[in-house]
Formats: C-alpha cells, sequence, structure tokens
C-alpha cells in the first residue's frame, strides 16, 4: 500500500537538452509514479501528512523554509522510527533575495562527562550502540528556531502547530512505517518509558492503527509557548537531564544549555558543469563529492546503465572515497589538516582514479597519508539508520533542503522519562580508540552520516535533492546524479533507478538490477549479498532553468509524496 498525494502531475518530462548531457535517451523510460510540476510551491517528504502540513503553509503565504520546518515537525510526530526532536538536523538554504547559499549544522556535542577514561572507568572499549551511554545532545529543536529566525516568516510555536494536532489526536500508522515499528519491538520493550509510549497494548501499532503520543504533544506545547529555550533551558531539559542521570548516563542539563547550532559555508565540486553543494564535516558530504571527482574522468553513460562496468566502476570509487572518510571525518576541528582539501581535489581524484582496474575489484584501498600525519585505523561502522528527507521550494525562489535523524530505527532505544520524546544513538559513532580524529572528547560532534545536497546551474539552485540511510548516502547522492546528468533522466526516473548499496558486508543490488550484471559484478570479484538493510528513500525537486518550473520527485520506497500547486 502506498499513500500518494499528486496536486498537479504530468506523466513525463524530458529533460532539456540545452541543460547539459540530459539529451541522452533515458536508461529507464518510465517510472510508476509521475513527476509533479508546480509553479507556486512544491515540498516533498517522506509522509504524505508532512507533505500535506507543507503544502498548506506554502499556499497561506509561507515560505519553503516555514514549510520545510512545519513538514520536519510533523515528520517528528508521524514517523518516530527514524526522526524525532531528541535528534539531529542539517540544512542547505538558498535565499532569493539575497541570492546566497548557507548550510545549518544542527548537530549535538558529546556531553561534558564523556571521555575516554570515563569509558575506561565503566570497563568499556567501545561505545554502546544503544541505551543512555550512546545519547549526544539533540539539535532538532534548535535548528528548527534557526531555519525561522533566519530564513522564516513564521515563529517557531506557529511552525509547531500541526505537529502538536497530530501528537494529541492522533495518525494512521502507514504500512512501511508499521513494519519498522514491529521490527523494533524488542528495543522498545527493554525500556518501560520507551514501551509504555510506543507499545500501546504491548505491541507495535499495525497498518491503519491510530496512534497518539499525549507526552510528546504536551512537549511540543511547550516549545510552543516556550520557544526553543524550553527544549535547552527549560523543564524540558530538566526532565531530560534528571532521566539521563537516572540512569547513570552522561548527559546533563548543562550539556542542552551549552548547545548552539552553526551556519556554515557548504563545501562544493563541479560535475560536468553543474555545482554539487553538500556539507562539510562532521558530516560526510564530501565522500560523495570525491566520487563525483574520480567519475568525472570516465564516459559512464557509454558503460550503460546498471551494467556489470558502470556499477564496478561506482563501487570501486565508493571504497576509495569512503577509505579516506574511514580515516579522517570527525568533528571540524578534530579533521588532520590537509585532509578535506585533500578530498575535494581534482587533482587528488585523477590519482586515486589510476588505482581503479575496471576489471577487477581491489581487494582493498587505503587513505594516502598526509604529510606529516598517517590516516588513522579504519574505525568507522557499518552505519545502518535512517532517516527522513525532505526538500522545499516556493514562488520567490527559496530553495531548503532538509535532514533529520535519530539515527538507528529508534535511536538509543530509550523515552526521557515522561517526555515522550525518543532520545538519539549518535554518539555511538564517536571512537574510542587513541589516534583517530573522531576520538571521543567532550563539546566535541560525532562523525554524522546525515547529509542534505543542493545542485547550482549558473549559480542557481537547480536541484535539491537527498538520499536517506546511513552510508547508503552518499552512494544514493552519486546515482541519482548520474541518472540525471549522464542519463537523461527526469526527476523522478532518477529518484526510481534500481540502486546498489556497498558496505563491509559486500555489495547489494536492487532486484531491477539485470542478471547479466550480476554475473558481470561476480567475475570482477564483488561479492555479492542479498541484504544489507534499506537502500535509501530519495526526494528532489529540480528547477527548470528555463521557465521556473518547480519538478518534484517522491521515492515508492516510502510512504511520501511531492505536492505542489
Amino acid at each position: 500500500m502506498r499513500h500518494v498525494i499528486l496536486l498537479t502531475a504530468l506523466l513525463m518530462v524530458t529533460p532539456d537538452p540545452q541543460q547539459g548531457p540530459g539529451d541522452r535517451p533515458a536508461a529507464n523510460p518510465r517510472a510508476t509514479r509521475s513527476v509533479v510540476l508546480a509553479r507556486n510551491g512544491i515540498i516533498a517528504t517522506s509522509q504524505p501528512l508532512a507533505s500535506a502540513a507543507g503544502l498548506r503553509v506554502l499556499q497561506q503565504g509561507g515560505n519553503a523554509i516555514d514549510a520545510a520546518v512545519t513538514a520536519a515537525a510533523v515528520l517528528a510526530v508521524v514517523e518516530p522510527t527514524m526522526n524525532g526532536i531528541g535528534g539531529d538536523l542539517f540544512a542547505i538554504v538558498y535565499d532569493a533575495k539575497t541570492r546566497t547559499v548557507r548550510a545549518l549544522n544542527a548537530s549535538g556535542r558529546a556531553p561534558a562527562a564523556a571521555t575516554v577514561d570515563e569509558f575506561r572507568r565503566r570497563n568499556l572499549d567501545a561505545i554502546p550502540y544503544r541505551g543512555e551511554l550512546s545519547v549526544s545532545v539533540p539539535g532538532v529543536v534548535d535548528g528548527w528556531n534557526e531555519l525561522l529566525s533566519r530564513h522564516g516568516t513564521t515563529p517557531l510555536g506557529k511552525a509547531l502547530e500541526p505537529a502538536v494536532g497530530y501528537a494529541r489526536d492522533g495518525f494512521a500508522v502507514t504500512e512501511i512505517i508499521a513494519t519498522q515499528w514491529k521490527e523494533a519491538e524488542r528495543v522498545l520493550a527493554r525500556d518501560p518509558a520507551a514501551a509504555s509510549t510506543f507499545l500501546p497494548g504491548g505491541h507495535a501499532p499495525n497498518p491503519g492503527d491510530v496512534f497518539r503520543n499525549p507526552r510528546l504533544a504536551a512537549t511540543l506545547e511547550l516549545i510552543v509557548k516556550g520557544g526553543r529555550d524550553a527544549f535547552y533551558r527549560g523543564a524540558i531539559a530538566r526532565d531530560i537531564g534528571a532521566d539521563i542521570e537516572r540512569r547513570k548516563g552522561l548527559v546533563a542539563e548543562a550539556d542542552l544549555a551549552a548547545h548552539r547550532s552553526d551556519w556554515i559555508q557548504p563545501i562544493s565540486t563541479t560535475y560536468r558543469g553543474y555545482e554539487v553543494l553538500e556539507l562539510p564535516p562532521n558530516t560526510q558530504g564530501v565522500v560523495a563529492l570525491e566520487m563525483l571527482n574520480i567519475l568525472e574522468g570516465y564516459d559512464v553513460a557509454a558503460l550503460g546503465h546498471n551494467s556489470a562496468a558502470y556499477l564496478h566502476l561506482l563501487v570501486e570509487a565508493k571504497r576509495i572515497a569512503f577509505a579516506d572518510r574511514d580515516a579522517w571525518l570527525a568533528d571540524a576541528d578534530a579533521v588532520p589538516p590537509r585532509a578535506l582539501e585533500r578530498m575535494l581535489s581534482k587533482d587528488y581524484a585523477a590519482e586515486r582514479r589510476r588505482e581503479i582496474n575496471m576489471e577487477r575489484s581491489a581487494r582493498d584501498y587505503k587513505a594516502l597519508a598526509l604529510t606529516g600525519s598517517a590516516p588513522g585505523a579504519d574505525d568507522h561502522p557499518d552505519a545502518r539508520g535512517d532517516t527522513i528527507y525532505l526538500t522545499a521550494a516556493d514562488r520567490e525562489g527559496n530553495v531548503v533542503s532538509l535532514i533529520q535523524s535519530i539515527y538507528e530505527s529508534f535511536g538509543a532505544g530509550i523515552v526521557a522519562g515522561d517526555t515522550g520524546i525518543v532520545l538519539h544513538n549518535r554518539g555511538s559513532l564517536f571512537s574510542l580508540k587513541p589516534g583517530h580524529p573522531n576520538l571521543l572528547a567532550a563539546g566535541h560532534r560525532p562523525f554524522h552520516t546525515l547529509v542534505p545536497a543542493m545542485v547550482l546551474k549558473d549559480k542557481k539552485p537547480w536541484l535539491s535533492f537527498g538520499v536517506m540511510g546511513g552510508d547508503m548516502q552518499p552512494q544514493g547522492h552519486v546515482q541519482v546524479l548520474l541518472n540525471l546528468i549522464d542519463f537523461g533522466m527526469n526527476v523522478q526516473e532518477a529518484g526510481e533507478a534500481a540502486r546498489f548499496r556497498h558496505s563491509a558486508a559486500g555489495l547489494a543490488l536492487e532486484s531491477a538490477i539485470s542478471p547479466e550484471a550480476r554475473f558481470g559484478l561476480d567475475a570482477r570479484g564483488h561479492r555479492l549479498i542479498t541484504s544489507i538493510g534499506a537502500f535509501g528513500g530519495f526526494q528532489g525537486i529540480l528547477i527548470d532553468p528555463k521557465t521556473g518550473v518547480l519538478m518534484g520527485g517522491s521515492d515508492p520506497r516510502k510512504d511520501g509524496g511531492a505536492i505542489g500547486y
């Protein structure tokens, strides 16, 4: 079952050849959903209730940022498996008035008590994946406030009203979310507060059940009345701090009071005349950019879409970029000097490109030593967690690309007291191994997987998009971009086309990838596996540079939809 809201649609749209290499015939000539077209405003999210809430904001005169925050707050209620106000957020914003792009890092930091010595005192040589010790400070609420304060037209309290309603009055649980919820039953059952909040009657809701979270509704109402300080300095902060203290965790009330989000400049590279924007460390946006730099040296279209040669090349580029990621990415202040510059360098990409054998998968790739320092040990586990992504654009030309998450399904698996808030487990991605840039340190941000993206053409937004799912995100970004730029697909086709997901466990392929491609990959030495978790969920908006028409795409792998007017 899929829930789709399409207010304006056209069967298929072929990219204009003047936009770039899009004059090549599409490799996937049809998609199960239609491209959504609009002239006044459009929003694409992973859940139809959130898309509808954002559209109402646009129709009532709000801008893209107002719509995005409203939708993000709804998602924090109706898709609790993947995100919530106990998690983190990143965004890229194009401001039409100033014609500038800025990025927001609203991820939280390690608490003051979080030190390597403290974990050693507890006889731990790694941070637990779940539970109170995996929690870092949540950044979502401050992120929403920053977006609205700097670029919105509506106050935070008004933006939260639809979310309050769904938490208080309930919403019908969709099939995909019900399945994710069911898979997390055992995790939720271990924590009394989580079980009483999210396992009504002792079990996860079934598809079509109406779920209510009155405790979260009360918490959101406190934020409506008291703003972001109600979360970071008021009653909510006290409740979270007291609950973590009772559990003998590390996050304290003072850590929430010290939290701040940061406005930063996105990083970028060019790919065949397009400027691709991503977030810098502590997150992994540079991985997608390094992959694109490597791939730009090949005629990837000539290899054939999702052929064995094409997939082999992308996987090898991914493995090189991930080797660099695992050696160097961490809190922005802890990334080794010149590491980011190197990963963004076209010359470095050419150097790494020479390592790729088109007939054979390499056994391993290593990060190349930086001047004066050796690369850190490979210490990032395969990031399995999923997330939500949304994007919105308005008639004035404002565009926002936003992603938020609690990392793993239901995060740390704990709910803070009577708040109804699931706390995230992003702190589990810190390392406890001396010498690695991502070493746990009080006040540092952990290595992060969340990456929203935006693409400019002639300094104007051409595409705003994201692909959800832990380590899948940069892999998905590259696959979608090549679908659009090299293979001429429209924004819906590009998001629907079959994908691969590679990890240390092996190479997983979606079922639509041909037997011939599978045979060719096996012959090149790739270890094919049947399952490795989600292949991500895509949402995207493409803006026609000639007409300004907004074109929305939404992935059928999720429940959501793109809608506009």
